[in-house]
C-alpha cells in the first residue's frame, strides 16, 4: 500500500498566470492502475517551503512524490538542490550521462547555465524527457521529478507509474442516498474499520436533509458486511433511501 503525493510547483499556477493541468493528470493516470492520491500541494517556488513539503512527504514511510517543476536552470528553479538535501543529506553531483545530453543538444550554449542541469542527488536515476531529452530524475523508485510542462511531465510519468506501480488494486464501491442528515449515521460511521474509506456528504433538497454515504475498501465481503448496518438502520428507523451503486 503507498501513499501518492502530488507536489506542483509554480509561483505562476497561484498567480493565475498559468492553469495547472497536472492535478487531474495524475489523479486520473493514478486510478487507472487502482490507486489514489493521498494528498496533492499546489506551492510556490519558495526554498523553505518546497523542502518544508519535501519533509512531510519524507516523514511518511510509505510515500510516493511526483513533484512537478523546478528542476531546470534559472535562479527560482530549485527543486535539485532541495532534493538533495531532504532525500539524500549530500551535495550535488554531475550526472555525466545527462552531461553528455546537454552538452550534445546545446553544445557551447550549455555554458555557463545549462550546464547545471546535470547536477542532481546522488545515485539519481534519470526520466527519459520524449521532447527534447532534457531529463527528470528519480531516487529510490519513490520520488519522481519531472518538468513542469505538461507535454514533457506527463509522459514522463506515464512511464514511471506503469513500471514500478501498475499492479492494479481491486477496490469495491457501495453508495446510497438517504433522506436524513448525516448527523443519524455518526454512530454507525465510528464503527466501521480505520482503513476503510468513508464518504458523507450531506445535501440539501428543499429544505430536507439528505445525505450520500459511500463506502470503498478492498475486501467486498467486510465492505457488505459494513455497508447492511447503515441499511439495517434505515430500514429499522423507516427512512427512505435509494442504493446507487
Amino acid at each position: 500500500m503507498y501513499n501518492f503525493y502530488a507536489v506542483i510547483i509554480g509561483t505562476e499556477i497561484l498567480n493565475s498566470r498559468r492553469e495547472d493541468k497536472h492535478f487531474i493528470f495524475i489523479r486520473d493516470l493514478l486510478n487507472s492502475y487502482g490507486h489514489n492520491l493521498f494528498a496533492s500541494f499546489i506551492i510556490k517556488d519558495d526554498e523553505e517551503l518546497i523542502k518544508n513539503t519535501f519533509e512531510l512527504v519524507k516523514k511518511d514511510e510509505r510515500s510516493v512524490l511526483f513533484s512537478f517543476g523546478g528542476i531546470g536552470s534559472t535562479p527560482d528553479d530549485l527543486t535539485r538542490q532541495i532534493a538533495a538535501d531532504v532525500f539524500t543529506c549530500k551535495p550535488l553531483v554531475r550526472h555525466k550521462q545527462f552531461e553528455q545530453d546537454i552538452l550534445e543538444r546545446f553544445k557551447d550554449e550549455a555554458y555557463p547555465h545549462r550546464i547545471h542541469m546535470a547536477e542532481l542527488p546522488e545515485y539519481a536515476n534519470l526520466i527519459k524527457n520524449p521532447v527534447n531529452n532534457m531529463s527528470g530524475f528519480e531516487l529510490q523508485h519513490r520520488y519522481f521529478f519531472v518538468p513542469g510542462f505538461p507535454e514533457m511531465s506527463h509522459p514522463m510519468l506515464k512511464e514511471c507509474v506503469g513500471r514500478y506501480f501498475s499492479e492494479s488494486i481491486k477496490k469495491y464501491r457501495k453508495t446510497l442516498l438517504a433522506d436524513t442528515s448525516e448527523n443519524t449515521l455518526i454512530d454507525i460511521m465510528k464503527t466501521i474499520p480505520a482503513d476503510m474509506e468513508l464518504s458523507s456528504l450531506p445535501i440539501i433538497n428543499n429544505n430536507s436533509p439528505r445525505v450520500e454515504l459511500s463506502l470503498n475498501y478492498n475486501d467486498n465481503e467486510v465492505l457488505n458486511t459494513e455497508f447492511d448496518k447503515f441499511i439495517k438502520y434505515l430500514n429499522d428507523q423507516n427512512i427512505e433511501y435509494v442504493i446507487k451503486d
